[in-house]
């Protein structure tokens, strides 16, 4: 699907994007940046505003417009009673909620086109509010109102548990003037639920097209050690099961310990990674049983000096020897920088990744932990580090060729 963007007269394009920015992740910001760098690019002058969970972060970070995708206008009261709760649904909620439609059609005034940059907006896995399906819907239908192209890049999908979810994504997706998705298990996904996708075009993930400019070169080792980078995240157990059970993260952590002193014991350091904020709830857990297993032994071989940037986490895989990463774009980091890595999947993404770059069996599905596995897809990738590095490099190459693609079809009338 193409689009048809009328030039008119001479004047800046207003372009605006929408989604989970501004926010304690890493891959989210990158996303973001790494569009903005290809859009500055090729339209230098044009006006960028953002529609975000974060907008006063963003507005800090990247120096542009932010528009909050759902501002709080009355406080939450505390209702105890139905009744107390129906009422302020009636006289608080519904007249709230009209402000905000306003506002999304305030805002795109004079907007050229809303787009909807990657990550995994399309999935009520975490509620239909904030940067869910529902909002996405207001924003989609504030869009056309105002006669303004509607663009989704790259997206990931799924899951959808509930109708009203899959109402939401199915009409946002409708009314867009071009779709595509960064993994043909999300274009195959949609089409399980029922929503059709009408040949639309699957690109890679838009952080491989991150410019190697920003990607950093390797520092100095601080040991003669090898350095296994080690990716851990609380277990996002409904982005695979409906009902997920704590079963799964418990059998998680005490195999990445079982795996850990194992290379330990053969001479590797460790560096912990996270891929937002919250990831360091599980490092401390993580630590917490590594140490009760080995006591004092082998806390200096572990590294642990938690990153507060996307560029900081980026250096600490670029001094690393080979990845071993659960969050998605730990693991697209882990690819950028042509590291050997092995991707634990908790979603369809991952596994989607993994054979999209050739790497299969480099795959450890998250619902089935198993230390001794895991053990032997680590000592495969040593084993044909040099191979894979090649293969790598070519797929991110190839990777980063069409999603210039994809930006020329994106940005052209513009």
């Amino acid at each position: 699907m193409g689009i048809n963007l009328n030039a008119g007269a001479v004047k800046r394009k207003r372009i605006c994007f929408f989604g989970h920015f501004g926010s304690p992740n890493f891959g989210n910001e990158i996303t973001l940046q790494t569009i903005l760098h290809h859009l500055r690019f090729r339209l230098p002058e044009a006006e960028v505003a953002c529609i975000c969970t974060g907008p006063e972060t963003l507005a800090a970070t990247q120096k542009i417009k932010t528009v909050p995708i759902s501002r709080t206008l009355i406080k939450r009261g505390n209702f105890r009673t139905r009744f107390g709760l129906l009422l302020r649904r009636v006289f608080i909620g519904a007249p709230s909620e009209l402000c905000r439609w306003l506002d999304a059609f305030k805002a795109l005034k004079k907007a050229d086109v809303l787009i909807v940059p990657g990550t995994g907006l399309l999935t009520d896995a975490y509620g239909l509010l904030n940067w869910g399906p529902y909002n996405l819907f207001k924003w989609s239908v504030a869009a056309k109102l105002r006669r303004c192209k509607l663009v989704f890049v790259s997206v990931g999908a799924g899951p959808l548990y509930g109708v009203l979810g899959r109402y939401f994504v199915k009409s946002a997706l409708s009314l867009a003037d071009f779709r595509s998705y960064r993994d043909r298990a999300s274009l195959n996904y949609l089409q399980s639920v029922g929503i059709s996708t009408n040949g639309d075009p699957v690109y890679p993930d838009l952080v491989f097209g991150l410019p190697e400019a920003m990607l950093p070169h390797r520092g100095e080792r601080r040991s003669d050690r090898r350095v296994v980078a080690l990716g851990l995240m609380p277990y996002a157990g409904k982005y695979s099961a409906a009902d997920p059970s704590d079963d799964t993260y418990q059998e998680y952590l005490n195999n990445l310990v079982t795996f850990t002193q194992w290379l330990l014991a053969r001479d590797y350091d460790v560096r912990l990674i996270i891929g937002e904020v919250s990831d360091r709830t599980a490092s401390e857990e993580f630590k917490s049983r590594l140490k009760a297993s080995l006591g004092a032994s082998g806390e200096g071989r572990i590294l642990d000096e938690p990153a507060f940037s996307a560029e900081q986490l980026l250096s600490q895989i670029a001094e690393s020897d080979i990845v071993v990463a659960t969050r998605f774009h730990n693991i697209v980091f882990a690819l950028l920088l042509n590291k050997p890595v092995i991707a634990i999947s908790f979603h369809h993404k991952c596994a989607a990744l993994m054979a999209e770059m050739g790497l299969p069996e480099y795959c450890h599905d998250i619902n089935r932990m198993n230390a001794g596995k895991l053990i032997e897809q680590f000592q495969g990738a040593v084993r044909n580090a040099d191979r894979l590095k090649s293969m790598i490099g070519r797929k991110v190459e190839e990777s980063r060729r069409t999603l210039a693609e994809q930006y020329d079809i994106i940005f052209r009338g513009l």
